[in-house]
Protein backbone atom coordinates (compact mmCIF):
# COMPACT_ATOMS: atom_id res chain seq x y z
CA UNK A 1 0.00 0.00 0.00
CA UNK A 2 1.37 3.41 -0.97
CA UNK A 3 1.95 5.97 1.80
CA UNK A 4 -0.67 8.67 2.17
CA UNK A 5 1.90 11.47 2.26
CA UNK A 6 2.07 13.34 -1.07
CA UNK A 7 5.37 14.34 -2.68
CA UNK A 8 4.05 17.54 -4.23
CA UNK A 9 1.73 20.29 -3.06
CA UNK A 10 -1.79 19.43 -4.29
CA UNK A 11 -3.79 22.09 -6.10
CA UNK A 12 -6.99 22.21 -4.07
CA UNK A 13 -10.05 23.77 -5.77
CA UNK A 14 -11.69 26.90 -4.36
CA UNK A 15 -15.25 25.88 -5.33
CA UNK A 16 -17.17 22.94 -6.76
CA UNK A 17 -17.30 24.45 -10.25
CA UNK A 18 -13.55 23.87 -10.52
CA UNK A 19 -14.19 20.10 -10.58
CA UNK A 20 -15.81 18.08 -13.39
CA UNK A 21 -19.50 17.72 -12.52
CA UNK A 22 -18.74 19.49 -9.26
CA UNK A 23 -22.21 20.96 -8.93
CA UNK A 24 -23.79 17.52 -9.35
CA UNK A 25 -21.43 16.01 -6.77
CA UNK A 26 -22.34 18.73 -4.27
CA UNK A 27 -26.07 18.14 -4.77
CA UNK A 28 -25.70 14.38 -4.30
CA UNK A 29 -23.73 14.92 -1.09
CA UNK A 30 -26.36 17.38 0.14
CA UNK A 31 -29.06 14.79 -0.52
CA UNK A 32 -27.26 12.09 1.47
CA UNK A 33 -26.49 14.42 4.39
CA UNK A 34 -29.95 16.02 4.56
CA UNK A 35 -31.31 13.44 7.07
CA UNK A 36 -28.21 13.81 9.24
CA UNK A 37 -28.03 17.57 9.76
CA UNK A 38 -31.01 17.65 12.20
CA UNK A 39 -29.32 14.91 14.27
CA UNK A 40 -26.25 17.03 14.98
CA UNK A 41 -26.38 19.26 18.04
CA UNK A 42 -24.06 21.47 20.02
CA UNK A 43 -22.58 24.95 19.78
CA UNK A 44 -19.98 24.94 16.99
CA UNK A 45 -19.87 23.38 13.49
CA UNK A 46 -16.56 23.56 11.63
CA UNK A 47 -16.29 23.11 7.87
CA UNK A 48 -12.70 22.40 6.86
CA UNK A 49 -11.78 23.31 3.29
CA UNK A 50 -13.47 25.60 0.79
CA UNK A 51 -15.60 22.82 -0.72
CA UNK A 52 -17.00 21.96 2.72
CA UNK A 53 -18.14 25.55 3.09
CA UNK A 54 -20.47 25.23 0.08
CA UNK A 55 -22.43 22.28 1.50
CA UNK A 56 -25.98 23.10 2.56
CA UNK A 57 -26.21 22.73 6.36
CA UNK A 58 -29.23 24.96 6.98
CA UNK A 59 -31.12 22.04 8.53
CA UNK A 60 -28.48 21.72 11.25
CA UNK A 61 -29.64 23.24 14.59
CA UNK A 62 -26.08 24.40 15.35
CA UNK A 63 -26.14 28.16 14.81
CA UNK A 64 -22.42 28.95 14.89
CA UNK A 65 -20.97 27.54 11.66
CA UNK A 66 -17.46 28.48 10.51
CA UNK A 67 -15.50 27.52 7.39
CA UNK A 68 -11.71 27.22 7.53
CA UNK A 69 -10.02 27.47 4.14
CA UNK A 70 -6.54 28.17 2.90
CA UNK A 71 -5.42 31.61 1.72
CA UNK A 72 -5.19 30.71 -1.96
CA UNK A 73 -8.93 29.92 -1.90
CA UNK A 74 -9.76 33.62 -1.63
CA UNK A 75 -12.94 33.50 -3.70
CA UNK A 76 -14.51 31.36 -0.97
CA UNK A 77 -14.42 34.43 1.30
CA UNK A 78 -17.55 35.02 3.38
CA UNK A 79 -18.45 36.48 6.74
CA UNK A 80 -17.99 33.09 8.40
CA UNK A 81 -14.71 32.09 6.73
CA UNK A 82 -11.41 31.81 8.57
CA UNK A 83 -8.20 31.59 6.52
CA UNK A 84 -5.65 29.20 8.03
CA UNK A 85 -3.72 26.02 7.37
CA UNK A 86 -6.16 23.12 7.55
CA UNK A 87 -3.49 20.87 9.06
CA UNK A 88 -2.74 23.42 11.81
CA UNK A 89 -6.09 24.78 12.93
CA UNK A 90 -6.05 27.85 15.23
CA UNK A 91 -8.78 26.30 17.37
CA UNK A 92 -8.74 25.03 20.94
CA UNK A 93 -8.68 21.31 21.64
CA UNK A 94 -12.07 19.64 22.18
CA UNK A 95 -14.07 22.75 21.27
CA UNK A 96 -16.02 21.77 18.11
CA UNK A 97 -19.16 19.60 18.00
CA UNK A 98 -19.17 18.68 14.28
CA UNK A 99 -16.32 18.69 11.73
CA UNK A 100 -16.94 18.45 7.99
CA UNK A 101 -14.19 17.51 5.52
CA UNK A 102 -15.64 17.37 2.03
CA UNK A 103 -13.14 16.27 -0.64
CA UNK A 104 -10.24 17.48 1.48
CA UNK A 105 -8.04 14.40 1.78
CA UNK A 106 -7.41 14.14 -1.97
CA UNK A 107 -5.99 17.67 -2.05
CA UNK A 108 -3.94 17.48 1.17
CA UNK A 109 -0.19 17.09 1.49
CA UNK A 110 -0.61 14.87 4.58
CA UNK A 111 -4.16 13.45 4.86
CA UNK A 112 -3.31 11.63 8.10
CA UNK A 113 -2.39 14.89 9.78
CA UNK A 114 -5.54 16.62 8.53
CA UNK A 115 -7.75 13.96 10.13
CA UNK A 116 -5.73 14.02 13.34
CA UNK A 117 -6.09 17.80 13.50
CA UNK A 118 -9.86 17.52 13.05
CA UNK A 119 -9.89 14.86 15.75
CA UNK A 120 -7.97 17.19 18.07
CA UNK A 121 -10.53 19.99 17.93
CA UNK A 122 -13.54 17.65 18.03
CA UNK A 123 -15.20 17.05 21.38
CA UNK A 124 -15.76 13.52 22.73
CA UNK A 125 -18.89 12.04 21.12
CA UNK A 126 -18.67 14.68 18.38
CA UNK A 127 -19.38 13.94 14.71
CA UNK A 128 -17.00 13.81 11.76
CA UNK A 129 -18.33 14.01 8.19
CA UNK A 130 -16.04 12.95 5.33
CA UNK A 131 -16.60 12.84 1.58
CA UNK A 132 -14.23 11.98 -1.24
CA UNK A 133 -13.60 10.25 -4.55
CA UNK A 134 -13.72 6.46 -4.57
CA UNK A 135 -10.67 5.02 -6.41
CA UNK A 136 -12.52 1.71 -6.86
CA UNK A 137 -15.05 3.19 -9.24
CA UNK A 138 -15.50 4.42 -12.80
CA UNK A 139 -14.23 7.83 -11.73
CA UNK A 140 -11.15 6.23 -10.23
CA UNK A 141 -10.35 4.57 -13.56
CA UNK A 142 -9.70 8.02 -15.05
CA UNK A 143 -6.37 8.03 -13.21
CA UNK A 144 -5.15 5.32 -15.62
CA UNK A 145 -6.10 7.23 -18.78
CA UNK A 146 -3.00 9.17 -19.95
CA UNK A 147 -4.71 12.35 -21.11
CA UNK A 148 -6.94 12.57 -18.01
CA UNK A 149 -4.47 11.79 -15.25
CA UNK A 150 -2.81 15.12 -15.96
CA UNK A 151 -6.03 16.96 -15.12
CA UNK A 152 -7.67 17.78 -11.81
CA UNK A 153 -8.81 15.82 -9.86
CA UNK A 154 -7.39 12.74 -11.57
CA UNK A 155 -3.81 13.93 -10.97
CA UNK A 156 -4.28 13.70 -7.19
CA UNK A 157 -4.34 10.75 -4.77
CA UNK A 158 -7.69 9.06 -4.11
CA UNK A 159 -8.22 7.11 -0.87
CA UNK A 160 -10.79 4.35 -0.63
CA UNK A 161 -13.55 4.52 1.94
CA UNK A 162 -12.21 1.32 3.50
CA UNK A 163 -8.81 2.90 4.07
CA UNK A 164 -10.34 6.06 5.54
CA UNK A 165 -12.49 3.99 7.86
CA UNK A 166 -9.40 2.10 9.03
CA UNK A 167 -7.83 5.43 10.00
CA UNK A 168 -10.98 6.38 11.90
CA UNK A 169 -11.20 3.02 13.68
CA UNK A 170 -7.64 3.46 14.93
CA UNK A 171 -8.70 6.76 16.51
CA UNK A 172 -11.73 5.19 18.17
CA UNK A 173 -14.51 6.36 15.82
CA UNK A 174 -17.78 4.55 15.28
CA UNK A 175 -18.94 4.54 11.64
CA UNK A 176 -22.60 5.57 11.49
CA UNK A 177 -23.00 5.87 7.72
CA UNK A 178 -21.00 4.81 4.67
CA UNK A 179 -22.77 5.48 1.38
CA UNK A 180 -21.75 5.72 -2.29
CA UNK A 181 -23.31 7.75 -5.07
CA UNK A 182 -22.84 8.69 -8.74
CA UNK A 183 -21.88 5.49 -10.58
CA UNK A 184 -20.24 7.39 -13.43
CA UNK A 185 -16.80 8.44 -14.67
CA UNK A 186 -17.74 12.05 -13.76
CA UNK A 187 -15.64 13.19 -16.72
CA UNK A 188 -18.69 13.99 -18.89
CA UNK A 189 -22.32 14.84 -18.37
CA UNK A 190 -23.93 12.31 -16.04
CA UNK A 191 -27.19 10.40 -16.58
CA UNK A 192 -27.84 11.74 -20.05
CA UNK A 193 -30.39 9.64 -21.93
CA UNK A 194 -32.27 6.48 -21.09
CA UNK A 195 -29.15 4.28 -20.97
CA UNK A 196 -27.46 6.52 -18.42
CA UNK A 197 -30.49 6.58 -16.13
CA UNK A 198 -30.96 2.82 -16.34
CA UNK A 199 -27.30 2.23 -15.59
CA UNK A 200 -27.45 4.47 -12.51
CA UNK A 201 -30.50 2.60 -11.21
CA UNK A 202 -28.91 -0.78 -11.88
CA UNK A 203 -25.59 0.18 -10.27
CA UNK A 204 -27.20 1.63 -7.15
CA UNK A 205 -29.11 -1.60 -6.63
CA UNK A 206 -26.51 -4.25 -7.52
CA UNK A 207 -23.13 -2.44 -7.39
CA UNK A 208 -23.50 -0.01 -4.47
CA UNK A 209 -19.83 -0.07 -3.46
CA UNK A 210 -18.67 1.10 -6.89
CA UNK A 211 -20.10 4.60 -6.54
CA UNK A 212 -17.65 7.33 -7.56
CA UNK A 213 -18.17 9.39 -4.39
CA UNK A 214 -18.33 8.18 -0.79
CA UNK A 215 -19.96 9.89 2.19
CA UNK A 216 -18.98 8.83 5.71
CA UNK A 217 -20.48 9.96 9.02
CA UNK A 218 -18.54 8.88 12.12
CA UNK A 219 -18.85 9.55 15.85
CA UNK A 220 -15.90 10.08 18.12
CA UNK A 221 -16.08 7.58 20.96
CA UNK A 222 -13.99 8.16 24.08
CA UNK A 223 -14.13 5.35 26.61
CA UNK A 224 -13.88 6.45 30.26
CA UNK A 225 -10.88 5.14 32.17
CA UNK A 226 -11.54 2.72 35.03
CA UNK A 227 -9.45 3.70 38.05
CA UNK A 228 -7.21 0.93 39.39
CA UNK A 229 -6.84 0.76 43.14
CA UNK A 230 -3.31 0.79 44.55
CA UNK A 231 -1.91 -2.62 45.32
CA UNK A 232 -1.55 -1.86 49.02
CA UNK A 233 -5.33 -1.44 49.25
CA UNK A 234 -5.93 -4.82 47.63
CA UNK A 235 -3.81 -6.75 50.15
CA UNK A 236 -5.58 -8.44 53.02
CA UNK A 237 -4.82 -6.87 56.38
CA UNK A 238 -3.34 -9.29 58.96
CA UNK A 239 -4.67 -9.00 62.53
CA UNK A 240 -2.87 -10.73 65.46
CA UNK A 241 -4.82 -13.62 67.02
CA UNK A 242 -5.33 -13.83 70.78
CA UNK A 243 -3.70 -17.15 71.83
CA UNK A 244 -3.34 -18.22 75.46
CA UNK A 245 0.31 -19.11 76.31
CA UNK A 246 0.94 -22.78 77.23
CA UNK A 247 2.81 -21.90 80.46
CA UNK A 248 -0.14 -19.99 81.86
CA UNK A 249 -2.48 -22.94 81.29
CA UNK A 250 -0.16 -25.35 83.16
CA UNK A 251 0.07 -23.08 86.20
CA UNK A 252 -3.71 -22.82 86.31
CA UNK A 253 -4.07 -26.65 86.33
CA UNK A 254 -1.57 -27.05 89.17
Amino acid sequence: MKPALAFKQPNSPSNWEKLPNGGLIREEINGLLAPWWPKFFGYHLLKIGALSGYLDSQLCPIKHQVTVSEKHQANALSSSTLFAEIDDLPIFEHSVDVCVLSHVLEFSLDPHHVIREANRVLIPNGYLVLTGYNPLSLAGLNSFIPYRRQQRPWNERFFSAMRVKDWLHLMGYEILMDERCLHSTLAHEVNQGVIGRHWETFAQRYLPNLGSVYVIVAKKRVLPLTPIKPKWKLRAQLAPANVTPMNSSRKHNQ
